[in-house]
Formats: structure tokens, C-alpha cells, sequence
């Protein structure tokens, strides 16, 4: 029997085997950059500053492609799907605190805890949302098969 060769500090990295975490924390990942580059194009690009709605209306739509990620990867499974966004979201939080040290107006609009709240609520309603679809898409495939089955005539061999 061969042992598998394992690095020290390699049991650090075993939450990464679970998919729901690791998809949120890259997703959390991938959505903090975003957003801090929203902020420094927005404050110290002065060149874009006639265009700012455009720029803001595309960066919240990469921003919303970006944070359906876990929807769109767990869309089977309600409870992975809210995991994960949850991590993606803390992780969006998490830099939203560290950036309003420096941007200091940031949190004139909308405190950190109002942003957390309006992620875990958001992915809270999608995985409820997927959880009754996939009820109801369940309860449909039991009834066209109970259905199928008691109005589909026999068929018997018939030689002739």
C-alpha cells in the first residue's frame, strides 16, 4: 500500500473538500476585488466621472453575474446554495468594513450590518425560492408518473 504524500500544513486546507464553501469563498473572493475596483475607478479615476452611470450600472451587473455563482452551481441543492452564498457574502462584508476605514463617506449610505443583512436575506429567499421549486417539480414528476402508469394500457405479446 502506498501512503499519500502529504505536505505539512495540507490539513489546513481540508474544509476546501467541501464545495460549498470553497464555491463561496471564491465567489466572496472574486466579488471584494470587483468591489474594491469599483472604488478606486470611482474615486480616483477622474476621467470616467461623466460616464458614472454606465460604469455603475455595468459594474452592478458584473457584480450580479458574480454573486450568482452559488445559485447557479448549487440550483439543486437549497441548502449548499445558501451556504455558500453566505460565505460570499461575509467575505463581501468583511472587505466592505476594511474599505470604509479608508473611504470614510462609505458607510453614510448603508452600514455594514444593513449590507450583510441584505445578502443573507436575498440568498435566504433564492434557496427557499429553489427549495419550493424543486418540491413542486417533485410532487408533479411523482404525479405524472402515478398517472402514466394507471392510464397506460397493457400491451401483451401478440403472436399472429
Amino acid at each position: 500500500m502506498a501512503a499519500r504524500p502529504q505536505l505539512p500544513g495540507m490539513r489546513w486546507f481540508h474544509w476546501l473538500r467541501i464545495s460549498s464553501l470553497r464555491i463561496g469563498v471564491v465567489t466572496g473572493i472574486y466579488a471584494s476585488c470587483l468591489f474594491v475596483a469599483w472604488l478606486i475607478v470611482a474615486n480616483y479615476v477622474t476621467t470616467l466621472y461623466p460616464y458614472a452611470g454606465v460604469r455603475n450600472a455595468v459594474t452592478g451587473a458584473v457584480m450580479l453575474v458574480l454573486l450568482a455563482i452559488p445559485v447557479l452551481r448549487f440550483r439543486r441543492h437549497p441548502g449548499r446554495l445558501f451556504i455558500a452564498g453566505l460565505v460570499a457574502w461575509t467575505g463581501l462584508t468583511i472587505t466592505f468594513m476594511a474599505v470604509q476605514l479608508h473611504f470614510t463617506l462609505l458607510s453614510s449610505r448603508m452600514g455594514a450590518f444593513h449590507l450583510f443583512t441584505l445578502g443573507a436575506v436575498s440568498y435566504g429567499f433564492l434557496a427557499v425560492l429553489d427549495w419550493v421549486f424543486l418540491i413542486c417539480a417533485g410532487v408533479r414528476h411523482q404525479h405524472m408518473l402515478q398517472s402514466g402508469a394507471v392510464a397506460a394500457p397493457v400491451r401483451r405479446n401478440q403472436t399472429q
